[in-house]
């Protein structure tokens, strides 16, 4: 069960997504401002991070540029009400931007498509490691059976 950490100002907006999110096997966190996410994602390890970018404190493009500085593989989908920034070259560094709206099934779809492909990474990364050990193993059992 994927961990997920909400990211927004609106405690109504938390409320909904946790309730939806939940009901969709996933572990819900979530905080209200920017400026605890750094201490919250050391604590908890989110496998995901929903960020809206208007937030009290620090905004939502500097709490991603600190995401991505202590966890660079962290995926973060931006959840954002305005359409603005989809031009934005600060956006290269989220995993995804949707749109709030009442229906969340794009949003529901874009977060298991995130994990997926972290899982798929995690797991390139496992198989890569395996054969790197197995390599080195049966290098070395070759020389000293000679």
């Amino acid at each position: 069960m994927a961990n997920i950490l909400i990211v927004d100002d609106q405690q109504c907006i938390r409320e909904l997504l946790a309730e939806e999110l939940m009901c969709e096997g996933y572990w819900v966190e979530s905080v209200g401002d920017g400026e605890s996410v750094g201490e919250h994602i050391r604590s908890s390890r989110p496998d995901l991070v929903l960020l809206d970018l208007y937030l009290d404190g620090p905004d939502g493009w500097e709490v991603l540029g600190d995401i991505k500085r202590q966890d660079p593989h962290l995926p973060v989908i931006i959840f954002t009400a305005y359409d603005s920034f989809v031009d934005d070259p600060r956006l290269s560094q989220a995993d995804a931007y949707v749109i709030k709206s009442v229906c969340l099934d794009e949003l529901k779809k874009k977060i298991a498509d995130v994990l997926d492909r972290k899982t798929a990474r995690k797991r390139k990364k496992e198989v890569e490691s395996w054969h790197r050990i197995s390599k080195s193993f049966f290098t070395e059992t070759a020389i000293t059976s000679t």
